[in-house]
């Protein structure tokens, strides 16, 4: 049976789902630099959730909701080939945002020389998104019901979420019981489930939309079906991206995630929703040039962001009560603070978690090769 004489497909469908995919991943990142920029004034502020209370964290929050939501509508009228790999879109406004907010004063070819990756990636996103938009494909269809039932009862459907339940077995396997905390693993894990989101949410977003124009989709079982896995997809990818992020850099994770979810949502779409099948060769190959060419601009943006330095423990001395003070935990800036003098500290010791040592516990510490020796005497002070 051809699923496509339902169809309702066309170009306006396809603009108006690139458009709306666009726009609310531009909002995001906008909402994300807000966000942001709330944080960061208020960073030495006793209470940590001081952010809650000021305007501008919640005006972010706002243009948040906004911009998903945009994207989630952007599902229900273009192919999933072209709403994944338009997330690029996010990380290009990022790092253009990055380089307005950060209001550096240098010279022209320091500037071109520390963000000429970035440049370059953002021009290579521009031409690889404009290629995957003009040769992405074009057929798109109503989602029914029944259409979504007929896709889901399909054998290359049941065998697709074999493969996929199979890999994600496996690999969760090798990632709880052998301790492999590989980031492609983890990220892996992410893609999979990934794929099954995007799928429930085309789902959930096309029958929604269907319902608003008046063709009650709501009542099928299978949208109840599609809700619940979207949810619990969604839960569980965040679980995974979260322990992600406290293992790896940010940037990492960022180009890594990028690459493997597209290309897993891609082909979720290709094979779920036959989202290729009246393309021919040309325009796939077209299509799969720009989506590379938006992977190398995505990694070329992430590999020119600054890693964090790493926090290397120090100890400081309050000369009011003269009890030294071992910092072990913190921000990877040493703190200078008044009254007191400290080895090697830069600026204010706020939020630190400060592990107070007695005096006498580091003059008898034992000699051995594990024993660290803390001497106070100063050669140009007098002893008594």
């Amino acid at each position: 049976m051809d699923i496509f004489n339902i169809s309702g497909g066309s170009y306006t469908e396809n603009l108006i789902g690139t458009l709306l995919s666009i726009f609310g991943n531009v909002l995001v990142s906008i909402s994300l630099s807000i966000q942001k920029y709330s944080h960061v004034t208020l960073a030495g502020a006793k209470d940590p959730r001081a952010f809650y209370s000021t305007k501008t964290w919640w005006c972010g929050f706002v243009l948040t909701c906004l911009g998903e939501g945009a994207n989630f509508v952007s599902y229900a009228y273009a192919p999933l080939a072209l709403i994944a790999p338009l997330n690029a879109v996010s990380v290009l406004t990022s790092s253009i945002l990055g380089l307005i907010f950060l209001r550096e004063k240098s010279k022209p070819s320091d500037f071109a020389k520390r963000y000429g990756l970035s440049f370059l990636g953002c021009v290579i996103i521009i031409g690889g998104t404009y290629l995957f938009v003009a040769f992405g494909p074009n057929s798109h269809e109503k989602l029914q019901a029944e259409n979504i039932v007929r896709h889901l009862v399909g054998w290359p459907v049941l065998l697709y979420l074999l493969l996929e339940i199979i890999t994600f077995c496996l690999l969760l396997y090798f990632y709880k019981r052998r301790n492999t905390n590989y980031v492609v693993i983890i990220l892996l894990l992410v893609a999979l489930l990934g794929s099954v989101t995007v799928i429930t949410v085309k789902a959930v977003s096309g029958m929604l939309v269907l319902t608003a124009e008046g063709n009650m989709q709501l009542d099928y079982p299978i949208f109840s079906v599609m809700l619940v896995c979207m949810v619990a997809s969604v839960v569980f990818q965040a679980r995974f991206l979260t322990q992600a992020c406290k293992l790896y850099d940010s940037s990492l994770i960022a180009s890594v995630n990028y690459i493997l979810s597209t290309t897993f949502a891609v082909g979720a779409g290709a094979v779920f929703y036959l989202e290729f099948m009246k393309d021919d060769v040309l325009h796939i190959c077209m299509f799969s040039l720009g989506t590379a060419l938006c992977f190398l601009g995505v990694f070329l943006i992430t590999r020119n962001r600054k890693k964090p330095k790493t926090f290397e423990p120090y100890v400081t001395m309050d000369m009011t009560k003269g009890v030294p003070t071992i910092h072990d935990k913190g921000l990877m800036v040493q703190p200078e603070f008044g009254a007191s003098f400290s080895y090697g500290a830069l600026v204010n010791n706020d939020g630190m978690a400060p592990v107070t040592v007695p005096v006498t516990d580091l003059e008898q510490s034992p000699d051995g090769p594990n024993s660290t020796h803390i001497s106070y005497d100063h050669p140009d002070m007098k002893k008594d």
